[in-house]
């Protein structure tokens, strides 16, 4: 079987669009086409339902296309194994973040991670939470970092760093005056949540379950700097993680952040991998190395051993 043919099949699954699936593999239309064609004469079925204005696959066609996936990710596997045994920091590391961390945490992590493994070369995904888990199962990605918890057992999880959250409010608003926020401070306060998808916004709801607070429902953002200036605006109060209110961030005028009472309510960090990947040793040094910026950054607290 053409393992060519079966990356194209997996790229039309994905895609449902021969040119784009094409243009992704940096082939031509007429290529991958000639070549999915193939794969149904070998196989004795129709894997695709080919129509004007989409692609479909058949119900065998999507069994064959979750088996294909797992099958390229084993030959990606092998490749990287053969690799690795030469020398385990060389390379591409590809790493997704999602975005209620990726542009707080990355400048920090990424000359430290440059300085560390110098041959070692990048690749970073921001993507929500389920789309990593996703590009992971597919081994569209060696590693994530995600916040806990992660319900997934194919998985190997190692705690980073936990970052605390700050409540994030009017300069008028009257808890302004406090130098720190008992969660009982908030009982019936609506807060500002970010929409359904990011992992920030299950949290921000277990914050305020924890509080008695409750979300506006009429007003849902889809980023923090969004949340930000409605804030600024003195539309609500919110929740939002250390790293994105602190050094180099600028403040925003009209927003008073204060941190929460002891012990504060936080998201601990953790880089995740597949247990079935030959990248055991390399995950280990580089948990190491990001573990040491909870002692580098004010905001960041050391998981408890």
């Amino acid at each position: 079987m053409n393992l060519r043919a079966l990356h194209y099949f997996v790229k039309l699954a994905e895609l449902r669009h021969f040119s784009r699936a094409a243009e992704a593999c940096f082939v031509s239309q007429p290529t991958l086409s000639t070549q999915v064609r193939k794969l149904e004469e070998e196989l004795g079925v129709q894997l695709v339902e080919r129509t004007p204005r989409k692609v479909q696959l058949t119900p065998v066609g999507e069994d064959i296309a979750n088996r294909a996936r797992h099958v390229l990710r084993d030959i990606e596997q092998i490749k990287a194994t053969a690799r690795r045994s030469h020398d385990p920091e060389t390379g591409t590391l590809r790493m997704g973040l999602f975005p209620t961390l990726a542009p707080y945490l990355l400048p920090h992590a990424v000359p430290l991670l440059r300085a560390r493994f110098p041959k070692l070369r990048l690749e970073l995904f921001e993507e929500k939470t389920a789309t990593i888990l996703t590009m992971l199962e597919n081994g569209d990605l060696d590693a994530g970092l995600l916040a806990l918890p992660v319900d997934d057992d194919s998985l190997q999880q190692q705690p980073l760093f936990q970052e605390p959250f700050m409540v994030a409010m009017p300069a008028n608003h009257a808890l302004s005056s406090s130098k720190r926020i008992a969660p009982g401070a908030l009982e019936g306060t609506e807060l500002l949540l970010l929409e359904d998808g990011h992992c920030l916004r299950d949290q921000a709801l277990e914050v305020c379950a924890l509080a008695g607070a409750h979300e506006r429902v009429d007003f849902h953002a889809t980023s923090l700097e969004t949340l930000r200036q409605m804030v600024a605006a003195e539309v609500g109060v919110t929740l939002l993680p250390a790293l994105a209110v602190s050094p180099p961030i600028t403040p925003t005028e009209n927003v008073v952040l204060r941190p929460f009472c002891e012990p504060a309510p936080h998201r601990t960090i953790a880089l995740v991998w597949r247990k079935s990947a030959p990248l055991g040793p390399l995950m280990g040094r580089l948990s190491a190395c990001l573990s040491e910026l909870s002692g580098q950054l004010e905001p960041l607290h050391t998981v408890p051993g």
